[in-house]
């Protein structure tokens, strides 16, 4: 095959690099398994330097799930809890992994029950978009537990965006009847 995809039939493999040669290009074998074994003209330094563009551009699209941390302790108050509550959920919409430790002070390890109750309040408050995977554990002077994103990560900020302009679009054309109701 040349570049421009064509078949130029059964050669030599001489014949065929000097094909190749001749138009300044390579002769690169393709399927070595077949018979005859079939080889393509292309320029391969050109081809390679695509090819690691293309990985790298799909490679830059992927999301690396982390694994984020939040630190509560046993008597926190209630704002406290809803502020980091409302970063646990951020974490989770973003698609990590979230791992809540509950870190116990001097005596109050011999309360660990309370630290648990939080921990599982926490579960309970965030059952909309993570399940646990690993339910409390102490070790030591903490508790943690393990929880895992369940929904899909939101739109892109264009996606968004597109969908807004739409909807304006569909308001602009139903005469903004909704409005008027």
């Amino acid at each position: 095959m040349d570049e421009a995809g064509e078949v130029l039939g059964i050669m030599s493999a001489d014949e065929g690099r000097s094909l190749a040669r001749e138009r300044g290009l390579d002769l690169v074998e393709v399927a070595a398994t077949s018979r005859p074994p079939v080889c393509r003209i292309m320029d391969y330094g050109k081809f390679k330097y695509e090819q690691n563009k293309k990985d790298r551009k799909a490679k830059s699209r992927q999301h690396q799930q982390q694994l984020k941390e939040l630190k509560f302790r046993p008597k926190i108050e209630k704002h406290d809890f809803d502020f980091k509550l409302r970063n646990a959920r951020k974490f989770l919409l973003e698609n990590n992994k979230l791992k809540v430790t509950m870190v116990f002070r001097g005596r109050e390890i011999t309360h660990a029950e309370l630290g648990e109750g939080v921990l599982k309040r926490v579960a309970k408050d965030l059952a909309d978009v993570a399940i646990v995977e690993s339910g409390p554990k102490l070790e030591g002077k903490s508790m943690f537990m393990l929880m895992t994103p369940t929904a899909p990560p939101p739109p892109k900020k264009k996606e968004r965006e597109g969908a807004a302009a739409d909807s304006a679009d569909q308001d602009a054309t139903s005469g903004g009847d909704a409005a008027q109701e």
